[in-house]
C-alpha cells in the first residue's frame, strides 16, 4: 500500500470510529471539499463539517473499499455510510464515491459523489421520493445543510 492509500485508510478508519480529529489531520489546512449536500467548502469549514457529522452521528456504521490510484496524486474509493437521520428517525444507507487529490501524502482536494434524490428518499420518506429530484427541493436540502454547519461553527467559536 502506498502512502496516499494509507492516508485514505487512516481517514476512513478514523471516520468509522467518529474520530474527526484524526480525519482532519489527513487534510491540508487549505483543503477544498465538495459534496451534493454541503456543496463547496474550504479550510476550517471542511474540518468543522466532519466534526459536526461525527458528533451528531447516530446508529452509525461505515465501510470503505476499492481504493484506486488514478495516477500519483489522484485517488478514488467507495464508501457506504449507514445511520439514522436525526430529523426523521429514518434509516439511511448512503453509497458514495470519493475523489481525492494529494500533495506530499496530504489530502488537498476531496469530493464525494452521491445521489441527493436517493438520499432524500431514504432520509425524508415520501416527500423526498416525490420531490427529491426537483432542484428547488434540493436547494432547500443544501440550504439546511449549510445553515446547520454555520450554526455549529458559530457555537464552536463561542466556546
Amino acid at each position: 500500500m502506498d502512502n496516499n492509500a494509507a492516508v485514505i485508510t487512516k481517514f476512513y478508519t478514523a471516520f468509522q470510529q467518529k474520530d474527526y480529529q484524526t480525519m482532519n489531520s489527513c487534510y491540508s489546512n487549505d483543503i477544498v471539499f465538495y459534496d451534493p449536500a454541503f456543496e463547496l467548502l474550504r479550510g476550517d469549514e471542511v474540518k468543522y463539517m466532519w466534526e459536526m457529522l461525527c458528533k451528531n452521528a447516530r446508529d452509525f456504521s461505515l465501510v470503505f473499499d476499492s481504493i484506486t490510484a488514478l495516477d500519483h496524486e489522484y485517488y478514488t474509493c467507495n464508501w457506504v455510510a449507514t445511520y439514522t437521520f436525526s430529523k426523521t428517525g429514518r434509516r439511511v444507507v448512503n453509497r458514495i464515491k470519493a475523489h481525492m487529490r494529494f500533495e506530499n501524502s496530504i489530502i488537498v482536494e476531496h469530493s464525494d459523489g452521491f445521489s441527493l434524490h436517493k438520499w432524500s428518499t431514504q432520509a425524508l420518506g415520501f416527500s423526498g421520493q416525490l420531490l427529491g429530484w426537483n432542484s428547488f427541493f434540493q436547494r432547500k436540502i443544501k440550504n439546511q445543510a449549510r445553515k446547520n454547519l454555520l450554526k455549529f461553527i458559530e457555537s464552536k467559536q463561542q466556546q
